[in-house]
């Protein structure tokens, strides 16, 4: 059932919606006004000064995946939890200013693909495109069926229905203005979403200690299990290894990612590029803990066991005005991150699979593309998954397949194209394998007892670097 608020609320809630929107279909109406090349639509023309650059950074993550789905693993498994998400997200973004941002932004690219087809080579360009496309679709989906979660709980709405109404909202403005509409919109909806989480946060662990916030806090280490404190498990070895590889996901899996370089190509100078992951990455880790914080804290209050954290708390200790700003907030911070991970999947269709294809019009061929893209995570979304291991596998994909022949194509002298191929070949294939056959760990039916579980992630990403420092095409071998 919905929460209990009056019915005069739950119509102030609508209008509040409703309101929202139109300002953000009327900023991405003005942010059209800039787009008349497809450089414009994809990197906004390469001119994001550094404030809009980590925000939209920041606003491209902090979406369902740390105020919902996280939150709600965190309550229910404790700290451990959050390696996915916000330290996995966060580390991904500081290692991305250190390491990839600078020679990324050298290159002065659209997409990866166009990264890898320097580098490596047409097929290399193609196999990295048809992995991050689909890869997308359940990141996208995710937050779909976030959305949709919340529309169910304050309007009873069917979510077959809000999962529908969501895509064609976050669909719709992305479409029209591209990375212009998505970083302007952002920069509105990060705002949004810190100023509510701080306020709930305050507000929760001030009312558990009884006005006073620290007290609050320090009923989390008095009153919780000690399991639930711990940040890395350690009971275990394939406990222990399970979380380095969901860690590893996280940290290192959307370096690779078109969501993140895109910004990073967006930006004005290598500076604006390289400091802007780095601050938003900070940010991430700094407010990413109050979603975290609050997850354990509904443990010490009956927040209900199958609903979403944050709405309810929101419903439970902020004044029923507060509560619809903060509603308001959370669903911005999903649509934030919906427009940003349509965008990043349509480019790489239009610019590097039907672009070479067909020689339309680019610019016309990435807005049709934005409609592909939100039409295929819209049926990923009803398959039906949990939002959590969508976004978990969305990550994956890209970390096993792309990040060896990455990360070797910007800081060393690339070998063969064909030892690229091989490596994405099996890297991906090898985890598509085991994710088809519902297999935890690497090579689990013939697994001995003697070894302990290696994570898939973790053994696919060792087969893509093996792949790539060791095979030597036929053709060469016989030259030699």
């Amino acid at each position: 059932m919905p929460p209990t608020i009056p019915l005069s609320l739950q119509w102030t809630l609508a209008a509040a919606i409703v309101l929202y929107i139109s300002v953000m279909y009327g900023i991405a109406w003005l942010a059209r006004r800039r787009i008349t090349t497809a450089e414009d639509y994809i990197v906004a023309g390469r001119r994001l000064p550094f404030s809009l650059a980590w925000m939209t950074l920041l606003a491209t993550w902090f979406g369902a995946g740390t105020l919902l789905t996280a939150t709600d693993e965190v309550r229910r498994e404790g700290l451990h939890a959050a390696a996915l998400d916000p330290l996995g997200a966060g580390l991904c973004l500081i290692l991305a200013g250190i390491f990839v941002a600078g020679p990324m932004w050298r290159m002065q690219l659209l997409t990866l693909p166009d990264f890898f087809r320097r580098k490596y080579g047409r097929t290399a360009e193609v196999l990295s495109a048809a992995i991050m496309v689909p890869s997308y679709f359940g990141w996208i989906a995710a937050q779909f069926v976030a959305l949709a979660g919340i529309l169910e709980l304050y309007f009873g709405l069917d979510p077959r229905i809000g999962i529908a109404v969501v895509a064609i909202v976050g669909g719709g403005y992305t479409v029209m203005g591209g990375m212009w509409s998505v970083t302007l919109t952002d920069s509105v909806q990060i705002s949004l979403v810190l100023v509510g989480v701080v306020v709930l946060g305050l507000v929760v662990f001030g009312q558990l200690g009884d006005g006073s916030f620290a007290a609050g806090l320090a009923r989390l280490p008095a009153e919780l299990p000690a399991h639930k404190l711990d940040w890395i498990p350690t009971a275990d070895l394939q406990a222990f290894t399970g979380w380095v590889a969901v860690l590893a996901i996280g940290a290192l899996g959307n370096l690779p990612g078109q969501d993140l370089l895109q910004r990073i190509f967006a930006a004005r100078s290598q500076r604006v590029a390289q400091g802007a992951c780095l601050f938003a990455g900070v940010a991430y880790l700094a407010f990413g803990m109050i979603p975290v914080a609050l997850g354990l804290g509904a443990n010490l209050v009956d927040s209900g066991a199958d609903r979403s954290v944050l709405p309810i708390l929101a419903n439970a200790f902020l004044s029923p005005p507060v509560a619809i700003v903060f509603v308001v907030a959370v669903f911005s911070a999903v649509l934030s991150t919906i427009d940003s991970a349509i965008i990043a999947p349509s480019s790489v269709l239009a610019q590097n699979v039907l672009g070479p294809a067909l020689g339309a019009d680019p610019l016309r061929l990435n807005r049709w593309a934005t409609v592909i893209v939100t039409a295929g995570s819209l049926l990923v979304a009803y398959a039906g998954e949990s939002a959590y291991s969508l976004l978990e596998s969305a990550y994956a994909a890209t970390l096993v397949g792309l990040l060896v022949p990455m990360m070797f194509g910007l800081y060393t002298r690339p070998r063969h194209p064909a030892s690229a191929v091989a490596s994405i070949l099996l890297g991906t294939g090898i985890w598509l394998v085991h994710l088809l056959c519902g297999w935890e760990n690497f090579l689990q039916p013939i697994q001995s007892m003697a070894v302990p579980p290696l994570p898939i992630a973790l053994a696919a990403t060792a087969c893509s670097l093996l792949a790539y420092l060791c095979f030597e095409p036929p053709w060469r071998m016989r030259s030699a």
